[in-house]
């Protein structure tokens, strides 16, 4: 499954689902499910920070490919959109053994990415 399709199913269900998320995140192989744990605790903790207004699309491997060793997301190449506009992502975010939760997220944001570059690296408005 595409992650920006799992990401629009998981937008439309409400937290009464959380079983059927569940059910969703255990038909991905475990590093595509820590990959989109990560990507939902990074959006929530972006949004939380305020650093970014608007935040609602984090990619783990835009600018170079995120590593995954079992229960860690490295990912120094990712990216965040934030009120239609794309910033480069680095992040470490922990995950549970069974990839169903992340544990920890953190982050460091990078400079904006011209939209210029955007369709190169898959990026949308």
């Amino acid at each position: 499954m595409q992650r920006w399709l799992f990401l629009i199913l998981i937008g439309l269900t409400s937290p009464a689902s959380a079983a059927s998320i569940d059910q969703s995140l255990l038909k991905l192989d475990p590093e595509e499910r820590a990959h989109q744990v990560c990507i939902l605790k990074g959006i929530d903790d972006i949004k939380r920070s305020k650093k970014l207004r608007h935040v609602d699309r984090v990619k783990t491997s835009i600018l170079s490919r995120a590593k995954f060793d079992g229960t860690t997301v490295v990912a120094n190449g990712g990216a965040v959109r934030a009120n239609n506009h794309w910033y480069q992502l680095k992040f470490t975010c922990a995950v549970t053994s069974e990839q169903m939760k992340a544990t920890s997220f953190t982050y460091e944001l990078g400079p904006e990415i011209p939209e210029s570059q955007w369709e190169d690296l898959g990026l949308w408005k």
